[in-house]
């Protein structure tokens, strides 16, 4: 299949362009939350913990849009769902913890974002809005329409994005204003994501018939493939391209029906070890709260 690939073209297997951007929020990252943080009214440093979560997540950000996952995810519906997992699970968590807190501390100060973001991550309100706008975008009608140009492939990848962040700070920041969950509810609220998610993998799992026209040979797979090859390098080779399935092993439906076990499995993996995060955390808690024995020495 990599031989295959080689077909796009430089940029489109690794994106020169955003690899750039990520190297920039790195950069960015290092010198706000470091040398320069007293400018923005930061006070410690991060950690070395925050500083390998953040370049682990800016990582695995150019790995989920920027590296070929992002070219076979415009060819195979199993490489879309990979990249959902890193894009919209992954990166959003180690990005969250990777923030040192007076920064956050800062978002939720300002008089704009603060309300929106304390109503937002409301619990009831963040679980809706995230699961329900994934099930949305992966309605077939909608799914296509994201497909259609890069304008609105951008825009509804960031919706979903903030979306992801929303659905894990109440599980991650400490503030009392978002952070009102105990950690049986918390369990719980994990436990929901999981729940909610299920309909929609279980319709692209079960389905008999290919439900997505952007991984069908024809228009609709060639606007898909423009919005990350560059035009010059798709025009030049449109004529060799018969359909996904010259570059995948799995026939569409297949592909199809096994993105959705991979989108549920790794969703589950993900929040199992949410899960158990909090049950150590809620353990850790509990003991401290324990009264020491005490000894009397005569």
């Amino acid at each position: 299949m990599w031989l295959e690939l080689q077909i796009f073209g430089f940029r489109a297997l690794w994106s020169p362009y955003f690899f750039t951007f990520c190297v920039l929020l790195g950069v960015i990252y290092y010198l706000a939350t470091g040398p320069y943080r007293h400018k923005f009214g930061g006070t410690e440093k991060p950690t070395i913990k925050q500083h390998i979560l953040m370049y682990t997540a800016l990582f695995l950000l150019y790995v989920a849009k920027g590296s070929p996952i992002d070219l076979l995810s415009h060819i195979m519906f199993s490489a879309h769902m990979i990249q959902m997992v890193i894009y919209l699970l992954i990166f959003p968590i180690l990005a969250i913890k990777g923030l040192p807190l007076w920064v956050w501390e800062k978002v939720l100060r300002n008089n704009i974002l603060g309300p929106i973001i304390r109503l937002l991550t409301k619990p009831i309100i963040s679980l809706l809005l995230f699961n329900g706008l994934f099930s949305i975008y992966h309605i077939p009608v909608v799914f296509d329409f994201s497909k259609s140009a890069p304008v609105w492939h951008f825009v509804i990848h960031g919706i979903l994005l903030i979306a992801a962040f929303i659905v894990f700070i109440p599980l991650l920041l400490p503030f009392k204003e978002i952070n009102t969950m105990t950690p049986l509810l918390k369990v719980g609220y994990i436990f929901a994501n999981g729940v909610l998610i299920t309909p929609a993998c279980v319709l692209i799992i079960f389905t008999k018939t290919p439900a997505y026209e952007a991984y069908l040979a024809g228009g609709a797979w060639l606007q898909s493939l423009a919005i990350c090859v560059p035009g010059d390098v798709l025009d030049g080779i449109e004529l060799a391209l018969s359909g996904p399935e010259m570059f995948s092993p799995l026939s569409t439906i297949n592909d199809q029906q096994f993105g959705g076990v991979i989108m549920k499995t790794l969703q589950e993996v993900v929040y199992l070890s949410l899960m158990i995060r909090v049950f150590f955390g809620w353990f850790r808690e509990k003991s401290r709260d324990v009264d020491p024995v005490s000894v009397e020495v005569n």
